[in-house]
């Protein structure tokens, strides 16, 4: 007596129900094709989405590490002239400049931070001036930037030959610079540039270091504190401001020259230094830039707002600077990008949906179709759970094919995004494995209601149905 609940029985009824199933997706692949097409395209989307969301999430940490972590960023105010119209412009320009007077960014800011603020780890002081390079002939316009090693530190650059600054090198301001790998590769490209010197302006600067070469993708305009850290020529602070050129005498001359021309104003007499053209004035801030970092994020806040008063309070409450945080800027920016791809990814997600409803309705369609078959399946032996596994397998077949040529269109339309727009995808294993398996479950959900009621049908009057 053959035992009823033999497990190789068992396979073998669920494996002829699932040739039965495979057969009549091929019989009908054409209508199979089209009741996939829901599924395919919302796989699709749903891969491309997601590499979309995964290539702005990149993005986002790499403009991190650019700008350091835990770092803030202050930046002078530059004020912009005026132009001569008339008495009121004068009188106006006079009561400008009966304002307390402001010295601007200047080192002696950076140092205070440092010994002031207990948070505050490292300050990077900077000035940069564009410049112009010689070497052997050749000639390149590049940027000269005075540092300090704090600012190697801040923003996590290392370097590939040579060295950093010594401490005696900054404090004399010795003629030495490190360059960037762009530097190199143009003025020294078939020899070490350890040991060299290059001209650049009016200095004569010997090379110590090249750093290492650091990708840049990071448009250089936004207010993140970024800049191409390749392409520039890197000095000690006191080399440039004692060597080149330091704005803080001009910022002093340009004080005595505002009292005389309030003077020259309370007699009613036309100010000689009245910028007349209504262009900017130049900067006359000893500094560029300083970066503070500190120690931990969560005390980026209560040091922003300590910077604030103690640069007001140093400044005779002139708020002639902007102080910013790139860290908290991007991740508000990657929050915003999150939100934009949860709903871009709830819309592809409908698209699955509204495919696992079409695969409903054709196996709904299939099941009124086949009656005749059902009843003569049910005749023959067939029990319920057959005729439900049977439907349930078609609804898969369909679901998981739709998937797999869904996961095909999903990485070549993220390839496309990416070679047409510039917006960077990525394509994870995670995006593949979550759509396929939504497909795969879909396709079971939906299969089931169609393959319930085709097991539920009366095998006689299956079999009268014409």
């Amino acid at each position: 007596m053959k035992n009823p609940g033999n497990p190789k029985k068992s396979y073998q009824r669920y494996l002829h129900s699932l040739n039965i199933a495979v057969e009549a997706v091929i019989a009908n692949r054409f209508r199979s094709m089209l009741t996939a097409l829901g599924i395919i395209f919302g796989v699709a989307a749903v891969i491309s989405m997601m590499a979309i969301g995964n290539g702005a999430r990149k993005e986002i940490l790499d403009q991190i590490k650019l700008v350091g972590v835990n770092n803030i960023v202050i930046t002078p105010i530059l004020e912009k002239g005026g132009s001569s119209g008339g008495s009121s412009d004068e009188e106006n320009e006079g009561q400008k400049m009966q304002k307390k007077y402001s010295p601007g960014l200047t080192l002696e800011d950076a140092k205070s931070i440092q010994d002031i603020i207990p948070t505050v780890t490292r300050v990077s002081a900077e000035v940069s001036y564009d410049s112009y390079v010689l070497k052997g002939g050749k000639s390149s316009s590049a940027k000269l930037v005075g540092v300090t090693n704090d600012f190697f530190e801040v923003y996590n650059l290392k370097v590939f030959a040579g060295q950093f600054f010594q401490e005696e090198q900054m404090i004399s301001g010795s003629p030495v610079c490190i360059i960037g790998p762009s530097v190199k590769s143009r003025f020294f490209s078939q020899e070490d540039p350890i040991g060299k010197t290059i001209k650049c302006g009016g200095l004569w600067l010997t090379v110590i270091g090249v750093l290492e070469n650091r990708s840049f993708q990071v448009d250089e305009s936004k207010d993140i504190g970024v800049s191409d850290y390749n392409d520039h020529i890197y000095a000690p602070i006191q080399t440039v401001l004692l060597r080149y050129r330091d704005r803080a005498y001009v910022n002093d001359a340009l004080l005595n020259q505002r009292e005389m021309s309030v003077m020259i104003f309370s007699g009613g007499m036309m100010s000689m230094s009245e910028n007349s053209s209504g262009q900017s004035k130049e900067n006359f801030n000893q500094l560029d830039k300083i970066v503070v970092q500190v120690s931990d994020s969560k005390d980026l806040d209560v040091t922003t707002k300590a910077l604030d008063k103690m640069l007001k309070r140093r400044h005779q409450q002139v708020e002639d600077f902007h102080i910013s945080v790139p860290e908290l800027l991007l991740k508000q920016e990657q929050r915003a990008k999150d939100i934009f791809n949860i709903v871009l990814g709830v819309i592809a997600g409908i698209s699955l949906v509204v495919g696992g409803i079409g695969i409903m309705n054709i196996m709904l369609a299939s099941v009124m179709e086949r009656t005749k078959e059902i009843g003569i399946r049910r005749a023959s032996g067939a029990t319920k759970k057959d005729i439900i596994f049977q439907f349930l397998s078609e609804a898969t077949i369909i679901s998981i094919s739709g998937g797999v040529i869904g996961i095909a269109f999903g990485v070549f339309f993220a390839l496309m995004i990416h070679r047409t727009t510039s917006i960077l995808t990525i394509v994870t294993p995670v995006s593949i494995i979550i759509s396929f398996g939504v497909s795969a479950f879909i396709g079971i959900l939906f299969g089931y209601m169609p393959a319930k009621r085709a097991s539920d049908q009366d095998p006689v009057e299956s079999l009268r149905y014409e």
